[in-house]
């Protein structure tokens, strides 16, 4: 029998490529998105897409009492990392007040299992790498709420019985990401700059590393998760093994795109200098795979941004606190007053 699946945030980047990999499972697919940040041409054509949002109580219990899921896929937040400081209360309610009315869903209608994609912003400054065994201490609004919901995950599988999979992905990049979105995605960020010829922005000196994770290591695992045994009510860290810095990005995605090389440094923002994660838990249930390289990623991602073309920056003007904000955003904002 068909799994009847929910995907939320399945018009968005990682979302829809995971709504893809379960279609290919045969996996009979509604794909739930407000397209604040997605598109409804990235829908797969074999989904069934509702237009709604996961803040929305009602909406999200005539859903799960009219399709009777087995599956939920979780993917839908706004993960602007370093802005979520400032929208406080915006990034409580969709990031974990949301997810509250999926996690109660799901017990109400006995969902088999919900896949959660959380971050490796729950880890804050740990020691590197990081790993699942570390004691989280995010440093910032969006990490806290990620990880309010992999607890909530937890209790509400030793209560009723909910089993759950938990992703921390880092960094992924590829097809179909909002290029838009001047405040998250610094891969698409570079490109969108590029093509528009402006310089692409660093804040700070640009020595920060992250490493930079294709979407076709992520997705397909994501898919598979809940039909593996061994990776129920587990978490794991997935994505690149090895850390870049954004400087040595910003020179291969200007490589790539045929930009100018020219760079804006900006003040220094509030964020982790370097964060990557070991993936020794996920190679040892799921099996080591080779990954795409930092380069081949990228020049994929470019043929994309090409054919699709510049995205003109939407400014995010529901700012619930100023202070301390980096200076380049502020002085963005106080345009619109």
């Amino acid at each position: 029998m068909k799994k009847k699946v929910l995907v939320t945030g399945g018009a968005g980047f990682i979302g829809s490529h995971v709504a893809d990999e379960l279609i290919a499972r045969g996996c009979d697919v509604v794909v739930l998105d407000d397209l604040s940040g997605g598109f409804v041409e990235n829908v797969p054509e074999q989904a069934t897409f509702v237009h709604g949002t996961i803040t929305d109580e009602k909406l999200i219990t005539a859903l799960f009492e009219e399709h009777r899921f087995n599956l939920i896929y979780h993917l839908a937040a706004y993960a602007a990392e370093g802005l979520s400081h400032f929208i406080k209360r915006f990034n409580y309610k969709n990031n974990l007040i949301g997810s509250v009315n999926l996690v109660n869903a799901a017990v109400n209608y006995e969902v088999e299992c919900f896949v959660f994609t959380s971050s490796i912003a729950v880890y804050g400054k740990n020691q590197l790498p990081m790993t699942e065994d570390m004691i989280p201490l995010p440093e910032d609004s969006y990490g806290i709420a990620k990880l309010a919901v992999e607890q909530e995950l937890k209790v509400s599988y030793e209560m009723f019985g909910l089993d759950y999979v938990v992703f921390r992905p880092h960094n992924v990049f590829g097809p179909r990401q909002n290029i838009g979105d001047r405040y998250r995605n610094v891969v698409g960020i570079f490109m969108n700059q590029i093509m528009q010829d402006q310089p692409m922005t660093i804040f700070g000196d640009g020595e920060q590393s992250r490493a930079f994770t294709s979407i076709e290591d992520v997705a397909p695992i994501i898919a598979d998760s809940p039909f593996n045994p061994n990776a129920l009510n587990e978490v794991f860290n997935i994505g690149a093994d090895t850390p870049y810095s954004v400087n040595h990005l910003a020179q291969v995605v200007n490589s790539v795109m045929g930009g100018t090389g020219s760079i804006n440094y900006l003040d220094a923002r509030n964020e982790v200098q370097h964060a990557f994660s070991s993936h020794a838990k996920l190679e040892m249930v799921f099996g080591c795979k080779a990954k795409m390289s930092l380069e081949e990623g990228v020049h994929q991602m470019a043929k994309w941004a090409k054919e699709v073309g510049a995205k003109k920056s939407q400014l995010f003007g529901a700012v619930e606190i100023m202070k301390n904000m980096p200076q380049s955003w502020k002085q963005e904002l106080l345009q619109l007053t």
